[in-house]
């Protein structure tokens, strides 16, 4: 499902909490804004699509994943070999990179690591055997169901050879340690959402969307209609669905909501 994409040259206002006086004041920012350039009626059909109130967003939002809260890290000697796991949530991958050039140790004799981030995977070994490093610890993370995550095993030898067995249990024993009792958060993705709202009907829309924590709220009245402001929001996939049927409902019409 796609996010509601505005043209850069779209002028978003200061947000205007409705109140008695909505419809006027609407107006009155709108007389105000003639000047401005562009108009959402002119972006591509492609890049808004309608959804009617009873089309199901189930089918194509993105699911609730666990992440972790935040950065954690693990230590542990292995036959005088230390071997230090930091985690941390990453939410792309140059997030992911990011942070690994910022935790590796050029000192290190290896900076081994393994990231998920949905579907998308990547496990590196840093000159250790081929899978004896990085895919153990890829391993620990899909074993502890942790996504959008990125583990860095730093290991400083200590004279004494671990064979590959030893290198994969003390790779993957590390990064389980790590991520075992790690504090994590439920994430429920959510959708950038637009929808046209004639001035009248601002109070009532705002109302849902309250009601519906609807977050990040922002006016546009560039809208190439007269009495009608876009209104853009961040809201969960899986509130999307009966967000507008309460709107439909409350307004007594059809408003469809952009995505």
């Amino acid at each position: 499902m796609a996010a509601v994409r505005i043209a850069p040259r779209l002028r978003s206002l200061p947000l205007l909490l409705p109140g008695p006086d909505a419809a006027a004041t609407a107006a009155a920012v709108h007389r105000s804004c003639s000047s401005c350039g562009g108009s959402l009626a002119a972006l591509a059909p492609a890049r808004l699509r309608a959804m009617s109130s009873s089309s199901s967003s189930s089918s194509v939002s993105p699911s609730p994943y666990t992440t972790l809260v935040g950065r954690v890290s693990c230590e542990r000697e292995i036959k005088k070999s230390k071997f230090i796991a930091i985690a941390a949530p990453v939410p792309d991958e140059r997030a992911a990179m990011s942070f690994l050039n910022e935790v590796s140790d050029p000192r290190a004799t290896h900076n081994c690591w393994a990231y998920k981030l949905g579907e998308q995977f990547r496990y590196n070994d840093d000159g250790e055997p081929s899978s004896t490093a990085g895919k153990p610890i890829y391993s620990a993370i899909i074993s502890s169901g942790i996504d959008m995550v990125m583990v860095v095993v730093i290991r400083y030898f200590g004279g004494i050879k671990l064979g590959t067995g030893g290198l994969v249990r003390a790779y993957g024993g590390v990064a389980s340690e790590c991520l075992k009792d790690a504090p994590t958060c439920l994430v429920k993705p959510k959708a950038r959402v637009g929808m046209e709202v004639p001035f009248d009907l601002l109070g009532t829309v705002y109302h849902q969307l309250q009601h519906y924590q609807a977050e990040d709220i922002k006016q546009d009245y560039d809208t190439g209609k007269d009495g009608t402001v876009m209104v853009m929001f961040k809201l969960e996939y899986e509130k999307i669905e009966n967000l507008g049927n309460a709107v439909n409902s409350a307004c007594s019409r059809k408003i469809e909501l952009l995505l």
